[in-house]
């Protein structure tokens, strides 16, 4: 029998999504769990208006920034106004079933030495769909790792809880005396690869990190920036040696720099190029520009903290 029901703190990102977002909203209206804060950082939303999620949820904590400080920096904002012992990370663009919060929260409790966690994640148009049952590690030269189960049918086959190297950004459980040990997330990311560089220090810090089997959320994919973007490629390729050059060290590093400038990108660019879709092409060098010009900053290894 629970005695207790801890505190969670969801925190959702909204941007030009505002009833994308109330669809998130409505079905976390039907959850079980019985205590709950819902946070929602508007990250300047222009073309739709966002006021209407306060007005349609009032019971929402709700923050509007000025301008758009992208995903990392949003979630912080939620993180720093997150009075949960436990705080869930979800994307705008998930739905979720009534019992979803319990098995993270009992996962939680019952091993301290777990860091984060993430439930299975569906598609949501395809909801008999795997999207997400924990990832494998990164390659330490190409750096490019798969998502257990992707796009296979949900039959059972990872009814099991299992360890990760990583938990997956669109929906993701941490404690918050993890999150005051290690900081919030790096400010640099913007957008792509901060959960995984958030991920990492978690690790470092001598947690691991789970899959939970038992819990599922339905997952709409890419609202905000698209399937194929100049946004997402650039972001993407940029981030990806972002991350290189905060977690990686020695030979591996070399190595996994050199495959990116080398052989990825140049490679993906060219594809691009023949096909004639040159905003796609440019997307890639803007990513190696930003680094050469910012080849010496010290942001890219600052770790803000809570």
């Amino acid at each position: 029998m629970r005695t207790r029901y801890p505190l969670v703190s969801i925190i959702t990102v909204n941007f030009n999504q505002s009833e994308v977002t109330c669809a998130l909203l409505e079905s976390l209206n039907k959850t079980t769990y019985p205590n709950l804060e819902v946070i929602v950082v508007d990250n300047n939303s222009t073309e739709d208006n966002p006021d209407i999620i306060k007005e349609r949820y009032p019971n929402i904590v709700f923050i509007k920034n000025p301008i758009n400080y992208g995903f990392a920096a949003g979630n912080n904002f939620g993180l720093m106004r997150a009075k949960g012992e436990y705080v869930f990370l979800l994307n705008n663009d998930i739905e979720v079933p009534p019992s979803f919060i319990e098995p993270l929260v009992d996962k939680l409790k019952q091993h301290p030495e777990i860091g984060a966690v993430s439930p299975k994640i569906k598609f949501y148009y395809q909801p008999d769909t795997l999207q997400f049952a924990g990832y494998t590690p990164f390659h330490p030269v190409t750096m490019r790792n798969t998502a257990i189960g992707y796009w296979e049918k949900d039959k059972g086959q990872y009814n099991e809880d299992r360890e990760t190297p990583f938990t997956h950004g669109a929906a993701m459980m941490v404690p918050m005396r993890v999150v005051k040990e290690v900081g919030l997330m790096s400010y640099i990311f913007f957008l792509y690869y901060e959960e995984a560089d958030w991920c990492a220090r978690i690790a470092k810090a001598g947690y691991k990190m789970y899959y939970v089997h038992n819990s599922h959320v339905l997952h709409k994919e890419s609202v905000s920036t698209g399937r194929i973007s100049p946004l997402k490629i650039y972001y993407q390729n940029r981030n990806r040696i972002v991350y290189l050059r905060r977690n990686i060290q020695g030979s591996d590093f070399i190595k996994a720099v050199g495959y990116q400038l080398l052989v990825a990108i140049p490679k993906n660019a060219f594809k691009f190029l023949i096909k004639g879709k040159f905003s796609l092409f440019l997307a890639y060098y803007r990513a190696i520009g930003w680094h050469i010009t910012n080849s010496f900053s010290k942001e890219i290894h600052e770790n803000p903290m809570l």
